[in-house]
């Protein structure tokens, strides 16, 4: 099967899975399974790419297994943390919603699409790794998955780190600055990168492996400049004044570096 039929039956897979969340937004009146249904549903068309892929056996089942393991610590980390454990709509869904008026279930159709095509696009160099025909994985390979491993554990410590710290009545309205967090006001999302980066490695040797990167780019201009760090860091003003913006004068936005002062 040709990378063109699989990448266009992912396509079909990610379009009618967020098809389905958007209809469970219009019954619950909350888009916040969304953000589960982008995980997930990377690691969905990641472990379909490499059932359906041209690669050899040990280059598909690398290539599932890893997107496996990320796809199911994020996407259930953010479930349990973003949606079981919240009683109202995510503040950016709700400010969406409320900006969309009786335009919503349209407009978040559109979003919930969006999201579906960005889910493609990450699926890219997983693609593209389980197409690679080679019968042993090589040290290109390996330095993908030691990188991949890296920015997992990575993501996972700042994860806990902040859940720890948030836990504690006695922090509420205060920031963050323990571990990774003292570090970076972002170290999730940049570990996260990390993780796009290894998949893009991972990626390389195969034929026209060396497009993956195009992935860790995206993702990049969209934590820097779109979704990710601009609405967190307004919130995070909105919610903490001055604290905030301390830890902003202070603190590395996404890159971890020690803290001025």
């Amino acid at each position: 099967m040709t990378d063109g039929v699989v990448l266009g039956i992912g396509a079909g897979v990610a379009a009618g899975g967020m098809g389905l969340l958007w209809l469970l937004q219009v019954r619950l009146h909350d888009a916040t399974a969304v953000d589960v249904g982008w995980a997930y549903g990377i690691g969905v068309l990641g472990v379909l790419d490499a059932a359906l892929g041209h690669g050899a056996g040990s280059q598909r089942a690398l290539e599932g297994v890893l997107v496996a393991v990320w796809s199911l610590r994020l996407g259930t980390f953010i479930l349990a943390r973003g949606v079981l454990g919240r009683e109202h709509e995510d503040r950016r869904y709700a400010e969406m919603r409320a900006r969309y008026g009786p335009r919503a279930n349209r407009n978040f159709l559109v979003f919930y699409e969006a999201q579906a095509a960005l889910v493609v696009a990450f699926s890219v160099p997983l693609l593209l790794a389980s197409g690679n025909r080679s019968p042993h994985i090589g040290l290109l390979e390996w330095a993908g998955v030691a990188i991949v491993a890296l920015g997992l554990g990575g993501e996972s410590l700042a994860d806990r780190q902040l859940s720890a710290w948030k836990a504690d009545p006695a922090h509420r309205g205060r920031t963050a600055r323990v571990g990774l967090w003292r570090y970076s006001r972002h170290p999730n999302y940049f570990f996260e990168w990390v993780v796009w980066i290894g998949f893009a490695v991972v990626a390389t040797p195969a034929s026209w492996g060396a497009v993956g990167f195009v992935t860790p780019a995206l993702l990049l201009v969209l934590i820097v400049f779109v979704t990710g760090i601009p609405p967190s860091e307004k919130q995070a003003l909105a919610s903490r004044g001055e604290d905030y913006r301390r830890y902003q004068q202070e603190t590395s936005a996404f890159v971890p570096w020690f803290p001025k002062g």
